[in-house]
């Protein structure tokens, strides 16, 4: 899955699928977790936050389920 940088202090780069609606997410320190059954208004409005971390924090970290994927 192709990520986008963004900005943020946790995070690194964001992809996302709008088939399988999974959503992979690079932290800084390496880690790479898929978060299943994201809509896509929500990857579309992480990638348009002011505070990408703060919303991916309150609003897709504990709401959906994930799996490591890479160290």
């Amino acid at each position: 899955m192709e990520r986008q940088p963004v900005q943020s202090c946790i995070l690194r780069s964001v992809g996302y699928d709008d088939t399988t609606k999974n959503m992979e997410i690079e932290f800084h320190s390496g880690l790479i977790y898929q978060y299943s059954g994201v809509p896509t208004k929500v990857h579309d409005d992480l990638m348009k936050s002011s505070a990408v971390g703060k919303f991916f924090a309150d609003k897709v970290r504990s709401r959906f389920r994930a799996k490591q994927v890479a160290l």
